[in-house]
């Protein structure tokens, strides 16, 4: 499977307040949002722990309903076994957590080569790709 979710290091992610980047917090709706998309460039989207899903949610929200076409990126409690799951909701980069290697992320989508049903990026399920 080709990856397309950018992985980066706690070290690489930066936040320098820049006005095109909006932080939106877990419980928030991001159809609230809606109106100054136009103006951003990344959404970073938090798991305050790894068992707390509601930000797939949003980036399939931000994805399929609003059309979003900037950067969605995992940060918070971001572990190597969610970034598949991650891309295929809408994800476009994760930050993994302190201490996590990066260079073990590949396997993930080398385990989990192709899906049969669409999903947020890819919507036609496999059957209908000639696939």
């Amino acid at each position: 499977m080709k990856r397309t979710l950018n992985i980066l290091s706690a070290e690489e992610h930066i936040d320098d307040g820049d006005p095109k980047v909006l932080q939106l917090a877990n419980d928030a709706d991001p159809l609230a949002i809606e109106v100054c998309l136009a103006d951003i460039e990344r959404i970073d989207l938090n798991f305050p722990k790894f068992t707390d899903g509601r930000a797939y949610s949003q980036a399939f929200l931000l994805r399929r309903r609003l059309g979003f076409t900037g950067d969605i990126r995992a940060t918070g409690d971001v572990l190597i076994d969610q970034l598949v799951q991650m891309e295929r909701t809408g994800f476009s980069s994760a930050v993994l957590k302190e201490g996590v290697d990066a260079s073990d992320a590949q396997r993930q989508f080398d385990r989990f080569a192709s899906f049969y049903q669409g999903d947020a990026v890819k919507t036609a399920p496999h059957f209908a790709t000639g696939n």
